[in-house]
């Protein structure tokens, strides 16, 4: 199996999850990059790009190396559907403004004198604002003290829909949630999939927080620790090969 380089922390959710399956149709066909660029008529720099998350591969790039893997496209190119959402979401950085022609002394010292102009004005205002905020705060202490109004309740927080009922079937855990085995889930899924794989997290002794159907970063947290100890790919998504660990 490949040593592939962590994925960048930026990366959308949604990309990474196509990237790490890309990684691993790659992986069990056992064909390197040249011999995969070679079946697939994209070259070893583009599949190092689409590899490493640094480029989107096109929809026919990812077709092609489903069929040299021997994978159905169609489930591949959904995840590719969405990932190209996250990709479009990303915020690229805009570039710098040209930097103006140098101008004489007399038009360094009048900007240099609008510049402090401008910082004076700001300065000024922060201090008007920080004064009201203040006198505010102030009042409203003193009309607390005189009128002793009580603090509001907090608003309840809802229950969760789900329940944890974990029993064996056929040789495998089921949490009464769904009996998917094929589910992809990542950062930002929610649903019972994502409640079964949590109930089934704690019953392995680690705990992803409450089992609330909301995929966030204490889940991730509990998937990674499961697949390092159970000798996967430790990538924070629960795919085939993770719920085939989870349930047993």
């Amino acid at each position: 199996m490949s040593r592939w380089k962590v994925l960048p922390a930026e990366l959308d959710p949604r990309v990474r999850q196509l990237v790490v399956r890309l990684r691993r149709l790659k992986d069990h066909s056992g064909l390197s990059i040249r011999q995969t660029a070679a079946r697939t008529g994209y070259s070893p720099k583009s599949w190092e790009r689409y590899f490493g998350g640094t480029s989107l591969p096109p929809g026919e790039a990812v077709e092609a190396l489903a069929r040299i893997c021997g994978e159905d496209p169609t489930r591949l190119l959904a995840l590719r559907e969405v990932a190209a959402e996250g990709w479009t979401t990303v915020r690229r950085p805009e570039p710098l403004p040209p930097e103006p022609a140098r101008q004489p002394h007399g038009g360094r010292a009048l900007r240099v004198a609008l510049v402090a102009g401008s910082v004076t004005l700001v300065l000024a205002v922060s201090s008007a604002v920080l004064l009201t905020i203040r006198l505010m705060d102030h009042s409203n202490s003193g009309a607390t003290n005189r009128t002793s109004a009580p603090l509001a309740e907090p608003t309840p927080t809802p229950t969760s829909p789900y329940t944890c009922r974990v029993q064996r079937s056929d040789g495998r855990w089921y949490a009464g949630n769904s009996r998917t085995r094929q589910v992809n889930l990542a950062v930002g899924s929610a649903g019972p999939d994502v409640a079964e794989a949590q109930c089934l997290l704690r019953r392995a002794g680690i705990s992803p927080g409450g089992i609330d159907g909301m995929f966030g970063p204490l889940t991730e947290h509990a998937v990674k620790e499961f697949q390092r100890r159970s000798g996967l790919v430790v990538d924070g998504m629960v795919g085939p090969h993770t719920w085939k660990a989870l349930r047993g």
